[in-house]
């Protein structure tokens, strides 16, 4: 292995008290998001999306391109070493335009990591943009210190606390956090072997600032597979597509649009106005490319889907001649299920990824098979569109039994927790809270105990993707009533309605330390919707 530059930081910044710094964030409003990230908000008002004013190409017309996928830089008898570097660069998104992306070696999607469940993996991240960054592994079973904890900083190459002019701890009203993993320039997130075969992902985590991040391209897949997954027989290779869906708006130049209080992401958290419900934009991306059509054969296709948008939700249907093409789930967030199921339509909220197969056989060649949002409006109705190109003989299968699946019982839960999302004071202004309470990195919200099921109830006021560290869990009911079919399965981002209520079962095993369950609304979590819970495994919970 080369020599890496990093060092120690001595303790990174936190915030544990956000009175001055969202009453700051209040008073600039919108005009915050001057220059490159200036705004226009579409009519009505309460659509809440940016409108972008470059150019669009048509629908359908771009091809479909895949992440690629990142060779590791080393190999020894237990683990993969791969390397990434985030830096700025300049991608083409919409044709005739450049646009400046936060990039995972450069590009949106970043490269996909693939882990063999046999084998540990260790990603070395090297940061080369202009703020710190944290990299959490979504889904991903893994210890405190590569979770990718909000004030776990790795700062920029060459930088540290303060160096950026980035708001100081007296600004903020706290205190540095001994327990902080801080870093320079580089550092190794290590992730363990044995988690099962699942379609994970990796995106910036940084404590009030994730929502720019990933708006400006942060995010990538990283898939994990393992030898009785591969032995099933499903869709391999060519067909087996990873699908990153992501909206976002254009200026007039072609970057990226997002109303961000400070454009520099150093200072000031949070959005403009109206758009601390959710940052929306008027593109669907596919993996990057705005409403591509991708050719297939009559075979069957296996869709990797995830939701990396800030805030948008959809409703996917595909649609055949004014028919639907049926949707075969066999996966959700931690992996596969115990039996493949038939949807017609399959609803995915942010952080949420649905394993599905489509079944492209019985189609005509030069069918046209195309994906609809039906919770979309105007340009976001339409996702991407599936071309039949050729008739082949397709030997994949989808087998009735998939994986051995544990059920955690309800009667061998220790005890029930309550969390309730809603709007509350976020130190000095209206903003998201867990409990009553703004984020807070230094006091758990919960101590369980490793190895011990428990019934967490989970509540909300509005609509919220609701997501948690370290382990998957099962849904028990929603609203007093069964869950729903897509809801099978390990989960480790649940969507909840208006006013819903939803009771899961979660074990969390092997890492103790501090974790945390937020809302996967990139701007609702950055402006405090973030709880910290720490797992034990010596004392009473």
């Amino acid at each position: 292995m080369e020599h890496r530059e990093r060092g120690d930081s001595g303790g990174g910044p936190m915030t544990l008290s956000r009175r001055a710094l969202f009453r700051t964030a209040a008073a600039l409003g919108v005009a915050g998001a001057a220059g490159a990230w200036q705004l226009s908000v579409d009519s009505p008002a309460d659509r809440l999306h940016l409108t972008s004013a470059a150019r669009l190409p048509e629908p359908f017309t771009l091809p479909l391109t895949v992440p690629p996928v990142l060779a590791p830089e080393g190999r020894d008898a237990t683990t993969d070493y791969y390397r990434i570097t985030q830096r700025v660069a300049n991608a083409t998104v919409l044709p005739g335009y450049s646009t400046p992306v936060w990039g995972y070696n450069g590009i949106f999607p970043g490269p996909t990591v693939i882990s063999d469940r046999a084998r540990r993996t260790v990603v070395t991240h090297r940061n080369e943009l202009p703020v710190p960054v944290v990299v959490h592994l979504h889904g991903g079973h893994i210890p405190e210190e590569s979770d990718g904890y909000p004030i776990d900083l790795l700062y920029p190459v060459g930088g540290g606390p303060g160096d950026m002019g980035e708001m100081s701890m007296a600004d903020m009203g706290g205190h540095p956090d001994p327990s902080a993993h801080t870093m320079i320039g580089e550092r190794d997130y290590t992730y363990p072997a044995g988690q099962p075969a699942a379609t994970l992902w990796y995106h910036d985590h940084r404590m009030d600032f994730t929502g720019p991040a990933v708006w400006r391209g942060l995010a990538g897949f990283h898939l994990v597979t393992d030898a009785a997954e591969q032995r099933l027989g499903l869709p391999s290779g060519a067909r087996d597509i990873p699908i990153m869906l992501a909206d976002r708006a254009f200026g007039a130049d072609g970057g990226f649009l997002y109303p961000a209080l400070d454009p520099t992401s150093l200072h000031t958290p949070g959005v403009g106005g109206k758009f601390g419900r959710g940052v929306l934009g008027d593109v669907v991306l596919v993996n990057g490319v705005p409403w591509p059509a991708h050719r297939v054969d009559t075979a069957r296709y296996r869709l990797r889907l995830l939701n990396g948008s800030n805030a948008r939700v959809y409703r996917l249907r595909f649609d055949r001649r004014g028919g639907s093409l049926p949707i075969v789930q066999i996966g959700s967030d931690g992996g596969l299920l115990a039996r493949p199921q038939e949807l017609t339509e399959l609803t995915i909220a942010p952080g949420e990824r649905y394993d599905v197969i489509v079944d492209f056989s019985g189609c005509a060649v030069g069918e046209q098979i195309t994906v609809y949002n039906d919770l979309g409006a105007g340009t976001t109705t339409r996702v991407m569109r599936f071309e039949v190109a050729d008739r082949v003989i397709d030997t994949s299968v989808i087998p009735d039994r998939l994986a051995d699946f544990e059920t955690l019982e309800r009667r061998g839960a220790v005890t029930t927790r309550r969390f309730a999302f809603r709007q509350g004071d976020a130190g000095g202004m209206r903003g998201w809270v867990i409990n009553g309470r703004a984020y807070d990195p230094v006091t758990p919200i919960a101590r369980p105990k490793l190895g011990e099921v428990e019934i967490w109830q989970l509540s909300t006021d509005l609509d919220h993707p609701i997501h948690l560290h370290l382990n998957q869990f099962q849904v028990l009911s929603r609203d007093g009533r069964p869950p729903r079919p897509a809801d099978g399965g390990w989960k480790d981002t649940l969507y909840l309605t208006a006013t819903g209520m939803a009771e899961i079962a979660v074990r969390f095993t092997d890492h103790a330390g501090r974790f945390v369950l937020h809302c996967h609304n990139l701007e609702h979590e950055d402006m405090a919707m973030m709880a910290t819970f720490t797992t034990v495994a010596d004392v009473a919970s």
